[in-house]
């Protein structure tokens, strides 16, 4: 049995995920003819150093891809970074500096600031959950309720937040949710049926397939096909009311959604008296609010889609240090 997914850190295939966008967002931001405001009034020759500034207080991430983006603007432009990803910052604050042709900064400013305040704001949210559940042994994951195409990037977010990610993709795990269990075995029956499919329609709210058999079957499958045979196996489960049977089958995970810091003591308590192994993953509806009686309940994992998808930017701002002639 295995609980863990992979872990993102800054890497090449997360340099590539950037360059991807980077590529979109120089497009979009310049266009065809690029800044024509620098080009009026900025002489071609002029250089300069200018810092990126923290206005807030906050997490920084996203300092990692800075001498990436400077150089995809102009080849002339050098980041300089004061502070590393997962550093807490005050207001005033410097995470770095960007120096080279003025033009090249002032193209490159927006979208290097977008970048850092988005990464930035997912790991400041991500760091006060942590701080939130310290003394439990819950740890905090995401989801994949991201941006599409940022998946990866918000992911390594979290990361130097100080939480832990959740599968990264459908093809990381097996997580058997409530609209795979209502559609299972409605599936199975017209495999034995001649019935037209839309004749059960009307029948597939009112039944759902055996979670602990979906369990068994997940697992088998995984076994008989997965290049990782060690593939987790999760499953979500909305009541109590099958969780003794789900145990039985040995996920590797079961997810309560939406439950109470009551029923999920309950369900801790009835876990450890019958499938110890067995870790449980808290989710739904959870806020900063709630979190610390959720991770008093015993749950191992907490898991926090407004981590990624209701994170607010963290502002920084571009402040002139030098500005001089080049050659």
């Amino acid at each position: 049995m295995t609980t863990q997914f992979h872990q993102i850190e800054w890497d090449d295939r997360l340099a590539r995920d950037w360059a991807s966008l980077l590529t979109l967002a120089i497009a979009e931001d310049l266009g065809a003819s690029g800044d024509w405001t620098s080009k009026a009034l900025i002489p071609e020759m002029a250089a300069g150093r200018a810092e990126v500034v923290a206005r807030r207080p906050g997490v920084v991430a996203g300092l990692a891809a800075m001498p990436q983006t400077a150089a995809a603007f102009h080849p002339g432009l050098k980041w300089n970074p004061a502070v590393e990803d997962g550093a807490t910052v005050a207001p005033g604050n410097a995470v770095g500096s960007i120096e080279g042709p003025l033009r090249g900064i002032l193209a490159a400013e927006r979208v290097l600031l977008n970048l850092l305040g988005r990464l930035s704001g997912i790991a400041t949210l991500t760091r006060r959950c942590v701080e939130a559940v310290a003394g439990t042994n819950a740890r905090i994951y995401d989801t994949r309720k991201t941006t599409p195409g940022w998946r990866r990037l918000e992911k390594y977010a979290v990361r130097r937040g100080g939480g832990w990610n959740h599968r990264g993709g459908l093809d990381e795990a097996v997580l058997i949710k409530d609209n795979h269990l209502a559609i299972v075995g409605q599936v199975a029956n017209l495999s034995h049926t001649n019935s037209d499919a839309t004749g059960l329609v009307g029948q597939v709210a009112n039944l759902s397939y055996d979670p602990a058999e979906a369990v068994r079957r997940a697992r088998d499958f995984v076994r008989r096909h997965a290049i990782e045979a060690e593939m987790p196996i999760e499953i979500e489960l909305d009541s109590l009311d099958r969780f003794d049977d789900v145990l039985t089958a040995r996920p590797d995970i079961v997810l309560l959604d939406n439950m109470t810091p009551s029923q999920l003591r309950e369900a801790v308590a009835r876990r450890n008296a019958v499938a110890p192994a067995v870790e449980l993953e808290a989710s739904g509806g959870i806020s900063l609010d709630t979190i610390r009686a959720v991770a008093e309940s015993g749950v191992e994992r907490i898991s926090i889609g407004a981590l990624t998808h209701s994170a607010v930017s963290l502002d920084f701002g571009l402040d002139w240090r030098s500005v001089y002639g080049y050659s």
